[in-house]
């Protein structure tokens, strides 16, 4: 199970900068508008110290990150649901991702081109957020004429409900909200998801700060615009320079920690970006540990051990017995797994176990 997370934003905010960084890939990028126009996608390991520590622990001969795809999508425009700049183009592959990450602009660089000739993030996160919803407005405005009528004739309960539901939604579109503001409930959700919204998708807003201020964004005034918002919305938010992220992606981890200190950071931007991704996708990863290979698997919390049996093999779903859990906390306490078992810390499941992230897992299949 992996996760697919589509850059977004304005023309030059600095969408393909971090595309860079985050795939250590020089995407194409230039001073004007529209340089990508096919999406560049690239699959991102997720660094996770507790794969590591387990994996010296055991001696193991390979290492298996949990990985997930990265998206760098064009830079949208006003207009884009009515097909403006390529809109239709892009709004297609914003379809086709789990989560968008909108990155804006909150640096002034009169050597870098704006498409409102002035950098004002809350404007800008607006004018991308209205194209997602004028959008979904259309997508659902041809729902309601194609069920509507049906349902009124028939008077067919599932109709009459999804009917309602629709207008839900467009109630909080026409409000200039997005779809996951509509305080749907997991039936609601299933219903909606099945017309590929943009905005029923989990956002995370990137606020790109100048190398100048990024030590202290809070002294930030752009910075400070648009977190404003988000914390209205309950978004998440994540203050980083793009500049600065793309230069030490490319540096090993011993410069990397250097060039983090200079500029008085503890941790890169990029890592927290990855970490909150998985987050709001409600993702985790338990891990499979042997002196062969160490490997993390990525699942959707709440997945019970047959289901997560099935990550690594349809059939260990299928004929799944029991699972052996130890949690990563007893495992590095107790200093491994045989160390583990002497204590009494490996736990047997069933089927109705629900597997918790950084669970240590050996599944026993039948046949």
């Amino acid at each position: 199970m992996g996760l697919k997370a589509g850059i977004v934003g304005l023309p030059n905010v600095g969408k393909s900068t971090l595309f860079s960084g985050l795939t250590r890939l020089k995407a194409e990028s230039a001073n004007y508008p529209f340089t990508t126009i096919e999406p560049n996608i690239s699959i991102v390991e997720l660094n996770d110290l507790r794969l590591t520590k387990l994996a010296n622990m055991v001696n193991t001969k390979k290492i298996v990150k949990a990985t997930f795809e990265f998206v760098d999508i064009a830079g949208l425009v006003a207009g884009a649901s009515k097909g403006e700049g390529l809109g239709n183009k892009f709004l297609s592959n914003i379809r086709e991702v789990d989560l968008i990450v909108h990155v804006v602009r909150c640096f002034d660089n009169k050597n870098i081109l704006h498409v409102s000739n002035s950098v004002d993030p809350k404007r800008d996160f607006e004018t991308i957020n209205l194209e997602l919803i004028l959008a979904d407005m259309q997508t659902l405005e041809n729902v309601l004429s194609r069920i509507s009528k049906k349902a009124q004739n028939t008077q067919d309960k599932k109709l009459l409900k999804e009917v309602e539901i629709v207008n839900k939604v467009m109630k909080v579109l026409k409000e200039e909200k997005m779809a996951w503001e509509a305080n749907l409930d997991s039936e609601e959700i299933k219903i909606i998801k099945s017309y590929q919204l943009l905005t029923i998708k989990p956002m995370i807003i990137v606020a790109n700060i100048s190398s100048e201020n990024i030590a202290s964004p809070e002294n930030d005034e752009n910075f400070n615009k648009i977190k404003k918002v988000a914390d209205q919305k309950n978004m998440t938010i994540i203050p980083l320079s793009v500049e600065i992220e793309s230069e030490i992606s490319f540096l090993n981890e011993e410069d990397k920690q250097m060039f983090l200190e200079e500029y008085n950071l503890k941790s890169s931007g990029l890592d927290l970006l990855t970490k909150k991704s998985f987050e709001n996708l409600n993702l985790a990863t338990y891990f499979t540990v042997g002196e062969v290979e160490t490997r993390a698997w990525v699942f959707k919390k709440g997945m019970f051990a047959p289901e997560c049996a099935g990550i690594i093999h349809n059939d260990f779903e299928k004929h799944f017995i029991k699972a052996e859990v130890i949690s990563y906390d007893d495992f590095i306490s107790c200093g491994g797994e045989k160390e583990a078992r002497e204590l009494g810390k490996v736990k047997l499941e069933g089927k109705t176990y629900q597997i918790k992230d950084g669970d240590i897992c050996n599944f026993k299949i039948g046949k």
